[in-house]
């Protein structure tokens, strides 16, 4: 079918929601999740740039745009089922990235393989970008956990989702990851609408590593 196939396949990334049937107040689209990830991803990067560091935007821009493409083929597995064991993790990225490279040899044109090869792979690893993407990751898993958490959803799994993904963030070390613990995030946590959860005692706790450090 030629690329043809390969665009017309992104609409469904419009059709898979996050965290399905768990959101009170708001629906999150993949789609929708990975224009945020390269938002939140440029303006990480940034900050980086302007403290020293050489950013591969290009690289940037391909891992994080496509880093979800895979949901296509399995949709979204919530969080605490998909990091519920390393073996788990790894077997369902395993059969994601299977059906990616299936996806490929089956419809994208032989000069372009590679290419497709080259930006529908995992994206998050120890270099720079790679890292970028991971932080920009769960800092939409922040933002979408504590839109629900202001809104009166106490569900436990928002709580984990905000606390797990704060956790994660800073356990990065990034420039960037530091401006946004020490000058986004209290913005966040400062917000005046009334929440029946105290989301300033869970952020604390995520964080009290850190500032023990």
């Amino acid at each position: 079918m030629g690329i043809h196939h390969y665009f017309r396949s992104l609409n469904e990334l419009e059709r898979i929601y996050r965290c399905p049937g768990k959101f009170k107040f708001e629906e999150h689209s993949v789609a929708a999740h990975s224009w945020k990830v390269v938002q939140y991803a440029k303006t990480l990067a940034d900050i980086e740039e302007r403290n020293g560091a050489a950013v591969d935007w290009k690289k940037l821009y391909e891992i994080t745009s496509s880093h979800d493409y895979g949901e296509i083929f399995i949709g979204d597995i919530k969080t605490p089922v998909k990091h519920a064991s390393r073996e788990l993790r790894a077997l369902i990225q395993q059969v994601e990235e299977g059906m990616v490279e299936r996806f490929i040899d089956e419809n994208i044109p032989e000069e372009f393989k590679s290419i497709f090869r080259q930006q529908l792979r995992e994206g998050k690893d120890e270099s720079m970008e790679g890292l970028i993407l991971e932080v920009a990751d769960k800092l939409d898993q922040v933002y979408e956990a504590f839109a629900e958490l202001k809104r009166g959803n106490t569900e436990k799994e928002f709580i984990e989702m905000y606390r797990q993904a704060l956790i994660k963030i800073a356990g990065i070390r990034l420039h960037c990851v530091d401006y946004f613990l020490d000058c986004i995030l209290p913005d966040m946590v400062n917000d005046e609408i009334v929440s029946p959860v105290d989301i300033r005692r869970i952020t604390d706790e995520a964080l009290v590593n850190r500032r023990s450090a």
